[in-house]
């Protein structure tokens, strides 16, 4: 007797009657994955140029990462932070003694890390800054994309992710991203107020788009000479995505505030983590923050497995190498076609622009054609299309994806 598999049209279905309609995927629905390639249900093969959103930047199910997991879920999974645990002091020296600072409070989603890093900037202001209980308020960037929660979504200006959610929070400003005088100006009317400023060194979601060389620098200093914290929300660009540990030292800027998510498991397991130094951290005391899933020993032996897979393999370097031969391949494409125009980003974090409108269906379409030849990518704000692999790639599969890139692009714009 055969037993019939279930094909993709069933899953989608199913997705589709019982789950809520907030995710617009691709039709293909994945089933296995193993380092830089998934696989669906009809075991069809795929380059994975999304990444889960460079959560997996160590590759899909990295042998070491799931030894950790399956260890750790067999020994302890969760105490809550009611009892100490025999994981979390060694994650803890082990992150902080990598990015240079002395504290950091973990949490699990990206979102959650950076409602945290909002809270511990507002109570540092009003205990050490000294500013009115009330009245502080935190600088962030237009076009961000800092998570969904009700106060993140009150300070985007993407309506989609805002509209009909009111009311919402106050106590934010928003200027123009990569504007140093829009920053200026503010800290120089209004520092008194101001809390922190939160950027993202590279805004992902926007479009990959990359700040001017010595933005990130600039505006740390600006941030320093008006005692107001500067917060680098690197949920999506840290972890060596970019060619780097996290994207900010590619300016030496060490931030006040670091914020880590994604990658920091491997997409394994929900970690995220929020860094800062004692005269910043300490504000915090018990019953004032806390999560009780975070810092539980699976995300811990996670965490520090995730971490020793970055170093042991190099992979910011090889993200740096791979991204401009990546970027050098794409602008040869770019010369051969119309049908687009340019690429940006950093490291293994890049995106091309299609040459039509945001309101087209045209780069849709391309990640269609994409997935049909075996490579999966996804389009932003409409007219983009973002290409972030695993950093575990090599340098032949990377050419591999080009010819795939290529092959695709040229065929679309004869249609």
């Amino acid at each position: 007797m055969t037993v019939k598999t279930k094909n993709s049209q069933h899953y989608i279905d199913l997705e589709n009657q019982y789950g809520a309609h907030n995710y617009h995927p691709l039709p293909v629905v994945l089933a296995k994955g193993e380092g830089v390639y998934v696989w669906d249900v009809e075991e069809k093969k795929y380059f994975d140029f999304l990444s889960a959103y460079s959560a997996v930047n160590q590759g899909h199910s990295h042998p070491k990462i799931v030894k950790a997991l399956t260890e750790q879920a067999q020994t302890l999974a969760l105490t809550s932070r009611a009892f100490y645990n025999s994981k979390l002091g060694e994650y803890e020296k082990k992150i902080t003694s990598l990015f240079g600072f002395e504290k950091v409070l973990p949490m699990n989603s990206g979102a959650e890390a950076v409602e945290t890093a909002i809270k511990l900037a507002r109570k540092w202001s009003y205990e050490v800054k000294g500013i009115k209980d009330g009245y502080a308020k935190i600088i962030v960037c237009e076009n961000n994309f800092h998570g969904r929660t009700t106060t993140i979504v009150s300070f985007s200006n993407d309506k989609d992710a805002n509209q009909n959610f009111g009311p919402f929070t106050p106590g934010f400003i928003r200027i123009p991203y990569n504007d140093l005088e829009s920053l200026e100006k503010i800290l120089e009317d209004e520092a008194q107020h101001i809390a922190a400023f939160m950027v993202e060194p590279i805004q992902g979601e926007a479009g990959v788009y990359v700040p001017n060389e010595g933005f990130l620098k600039k505006a740390s200093e600006l941030c320093k000479k008006y005692n107001v914290l500067f917060v680098a929300d690197e949920v999506q660009t840290g972890i060596a995505r970019t060619g780097k540990l996290i994207a900010c030292h590619h300016e030496d800027v060490q931030p006040d505030i670091l914020i880590l998510g994604k990658a920091l498991s491997g997409g394994m397991y929900p970690v995220s983590a929020v860094l800062a130094n004692d005269q910043i951290m300490k504000v915090i005391h018990p019953g004032q923050h806390g999560s009780t899933f975070g810092g539980n020993p699976i995300a811990c032996a996670v965490a520090m497995a995730a971490l020793d897979v970055v170093i042991d393999e190099k992979l910011s370097e090889r993200a740096e190498k791979l991204g401009e031969i990546f970027r050098s391949e794409i602008n040869k494409i770019i010369e051969k076609t119309d049908l687009i125009y340019k690429v940006r980003g950093k490291g293994l974090l890049n995106a091309i622009l299609v040459n039509d409108s945001p309101e087209s269906s045209t780069a849709w379409n391309i990640c269609l054609k994409l997935a049909e030849n075996g490579l999966l990518a996804k389009p932003t704000h409409g007219n983009i299309i973002r290409l972030a692999p695993p950093l575990v790639i090599t340098e032949e599969q990377l050419m591999e994806c080009v010819s795939i890139i290529e092959k695709t692009i040229l065929e679309f714009e004869k249609q």
